[in-house]
């Protein structure tokens, strides 16, 4: 009986060992990130979102879970969540960008509309590549499962 035990024990033990780590994917501010671009310049990935948004949802939960996306991100990115109906103020690059309500209960925060806007207009979720000097290089609406953003990251660092 005791045997038993002690086998069972050393299974449970070595299989909870041998399963793969899981690794967190590192999120910044903009304020962090401008200071990490003085010591190790990298693109800029910006996920814009707003909490109402089931398919920014979806990619929260999906494409931003997936272990290689999380792994390729930390290695050669800085990442940034921005919430375009969060009320909180962000300076960025000695700018202050502020929440404009539009509504009784909506508006957009201008730095979302400022780097999420294709063509004057803005959809959710919009991912957006800034370059090491903060400059707009890619953005790109709507859903993007893990390999479509696995493409995507490869091709803007070619």
């Amino acid at each position: 009986m005791k045997k038993t035990i002690l086998l069972i024990f050393f299974f449970g033990y070595f299989s909870t060992n041998a399963q793969s780590k899981n690794i967190d994917l590192q999120i910044f501010t903009f304020p962090e990130v401008e200071k990490l671009q003085q010591q190790n310049p990298k693109p800029i990935v910006v996920f814009i979102y707003t909490d109402w948004c089931n398919i920014c949802y979806g990619m929260k939960n999906k494409t931003f879970k997936n272990e290689r996306i999380i792994s390729f991100l930390n290695d050669h990115f800085y990442f940034v969540n921005l919430n375009a109906e969060g009320k909180n103020n962000i300076t960025f690059l000695g700018k202050t960008f502020v929440y404009k309500p539009s509504g009784t209960k909506s508006g957009m925060h201008e730095l979302a509309k400022e780097l999420g806007s294709i063509n004057g207009q803005i959809s959710y979720p919009t991912t957006t590549i800034l370059n090491s000097d903060f400059e707009i290089d890619a953005q790109v609406n709507g859903y993007i499962n893990s390999n479509k953003m696995s493409i995507v990251l490869k091709k803007y660092l070619k």
